[in-house]
């Protein structure tokens, strides 16, 4: 297996990630026309002949909403967009206690970076050490004064240099890919609407064990009489049906790019069989000490909750950020 194509797939990650800024608010948009007309469909109608109450969809009336709320939901998402996309570094930073590491501190690590980066061309980004046991390694970043290689202390522990190169190149392939704009691009887009998700099931929570599924005039909303409950909880699906279809999107792009990385990562250091190595042993000790941000997780060379075995292994696979371990490795040691 050879890595080829270094500028087809840095295009194709431009491409995406500009169809996830595209797609994203379409998708947005159009839960909350769902959502509206939902509500306006069970709350409005007429009486037949034989006095059965038939539930009517006023289109024009759903329109006019959304067309006054449409500009609200777009500029919200825009300002938390930028805000996130801007300060990401900063806030992974801030999580994982991650500290700058300069060449006079660990020569070793600086230098193995350098001579990557020399090797494939390309600037040499921040490295940042976080003191941790744990094995982990992951980049970050958006553009050429934020990409950031980050390493724990248990990684510089226990991987010999080989090894250390080939995780090294395996994230300076992400890097150099875009893969890391493209991924906090994702995960922006996943925490809006999760939070959106959660706020909403927060409220019904409180609603049940505070406020009761009560039914009266004061619950009411609208001309059928729909409880705030019961809008609630279409919002509620609404919410999860977009954070479906954003995961899905977000699935779709993952896992190839870990296999681009590893053979990226196997080319600059010139030993697939040390990165599959070294896979092997962070694979015993994955993870990032107390931080236990999904977010953040996506991130990780490995990520510590797809080591799952049977059946579990098997579901998790299908909602899994990372490709299964084993084969990556496999593929790497028939380079």
């Amino acid at each position: 297996m050879k890595y080829v194509g270094i500028q087809s797939q840095i295009s194709s990650n431009n491409t995406k990630s500009m169809l996830l800024l595209v797609s994203f608010p379409i998708i947005l948009l159009g839960m909350t026309w769902v959502f509206l007309a939902t509500i306006n469909y069970f709350s409005t109608g007429y009486y037949d002949q034989a006095g059965y109450f038939v539930n009517q969809l006023d289109a024009d009336s759903v329109n006019w909403t959304f067309s006054k709320i449409a500009p609200f939901i777009i500029g919200g998402v825009a300002i938390w967009f930028a805000i996130a996309y801007f300060s990401n570094t900063k806030m992974i930073q801030h999580a994982t206690g991650a500290q700058p590491l300069m060449r006079r501190e660990n020569p070793r690590v600086y230098n193995i970076v350098e001579n990557l980066c020399m090797a494939g061309g390309m600037e040499m980004p921040k490295v940042n050490v976080i003191d941790d046991p744990q094995l982990n390694a992951f980049a970050s970043g958006i553009d050429k004064n934020s990409y950031t290689v980050t390493v724990t202390t248990g990684l510089l522990d226990r991987l010999n240099d080989e090894e250390l190169a080939g995780v090294i190149g395996h994230e300076l392939t992400h890097i150099r890919n875009r893969d890391t704009r493209l991924l906090i691009t994702s995960i922006i887009f996943v925490g809006i609407i999760s939070t959106v998700l959660s706020l909403v099931v927060r409220m019904i929570y409180n609603r049940m064990w505070f406020g009761g599924f009560s039914s009266n005039n004061n619950d009411r909303n609208g001309k059928g009489g729909l409880s705030t409950t019961v809008i609630l909880l279409i919002g509620a699906v609404c919410a999860g049906i977009a954070y479906l279809f954003i995961m899905l999107t977000r699935f779709a792009i993952s896992r190839k790019r870990e296999f681009m990385a590893d053979a990226g990562g196997a080319e600059l250091c010139g030993n697939p069989q040390a990165l599959a190595s070294a896979l092997r042993k962070i694979s015993a000790n994955p993870g990032l000490g107390d931080v236990e941000r999904e977010d953040i997780a996506q991130m990780y060379i490995i990520h510590p909750k797809q080591l799952s075995q049977g059946l579990m292994q098997f579901l998790s696979g299908l909602f899994a950020t990372h490709p299964s371990t084993e084969e990556r490795i496999r593929i790497l040691e028939q380079f």
